[in-house]
């Protein structure tokens, strides 16, 4: 867990009584919620969560299989050129930069952990290109470590909620592992990122949500929307997402 930051944190305005039965009917509409990027040992985990960022995991699945037919190891891709290795994930976004992770980080590994991935934060922050985010994933996902990855999703749903309030990722993954049990805080952040992707995006779909009736954001912007109406008598509007045109959502691409 996060150490404390700052003498002054916000408090989220559920309890944890509260966060714990939101969750449970967010898993309830998310069911079996769990990582969407495909990996099979902690160092795939770790190099795909590292291609992930500014990226869909559906582009990243897609470039993974060649990349670790080639590389299976630290050790292996520790070995390669950024004149090698940028051409296989271009596809991804910022290449250049990712290369430079890659390479930097298989050779930590190697040099420093004896081509094995760390399994403890502090370690795995120190590798290049691992942040607490990523670090998190690897931990909860890959070695059985409770750890919760917050990620702008998840920034937005638990703050749109009401089970966090911030907007420093690190004091928001505190609220949520202080409300959360440390067996759950890997699921609690795979279920709030499908909730973001599907149903609480940026334009949110709030007739599909199952925690409506807990929302904070709810609860303010439909009740000014429900007061507007009432003052001018205007009639309700279709939803958003009902009346924007098919062509338009087509043309949207999912992030990452």
């Amino acid at each position: 867990m996060p150490k404390a930051v700052g003498a002054r944190k916000p408090a989220p305005s559920k309890s944890v009584a509260d966060t714990r039965r939101i969750m449970a009917k967010l898993e309830g509409q998310h069911p079996n919620a769990d990582t969407e990027l495909h990996f099979s040992t902690p160092y795939e985990l770790l190099v795909a969560t590292i291609l992930s960022a500014q990226c869909t995991d559906e582009r990243v699945n897609q470039v993974t299989p060649a990349l670790f037919k080639r590389y299976p190891n630290a050790a292996s891709l520790a070995k390669a050129t950024t004149t090698e290795l940028e051409p296989q994930i271009q596809s991804t976004g910022f290449f250049r930069a990712k290369s430079r992770s890659l390479l930097g980080m298989a050779s930590e590994v190697v040099e420093r952990h004896g081509g094995e991935i760390p399994r403890t934060m502090e370690e795995l922050v120190e590798l290049p290109g691992v942040g607490r985010k990523t670090a998190n994933v690897v931990l909860g996902h890959a070695l059985g470590v409770p750890g919760l990855p917050v990620d702008r999703h998840v920034l937005r749903v638990a703050n749109r909620i009401g089970i966090a309030r911030s907007d420093d990722p690190v004091i928001v993954e505190q609220q949520l592992c202080n409300a959360m049990p440390p067996a759950d805080w890997t699921r609690t952040s795979d279920t709030l990122i499908l909730h973001g992707r599907r149903i609480c995006k940026p334009r949110p779909l709030c007739d599909k949500c199952a925690v409506t009736a807990e929302c904070d954001y709810y609860r303010t912007v439909m009740g000014v929307v429900a007061k507007r109406r009432k003052k001018t008598g205007a009639k309700p509007r279709a939803s958003s997402a009902k009346s924007r045109p098919q062509a338009r959502k087509a043309r949207s691409r999912p992030r990452n």
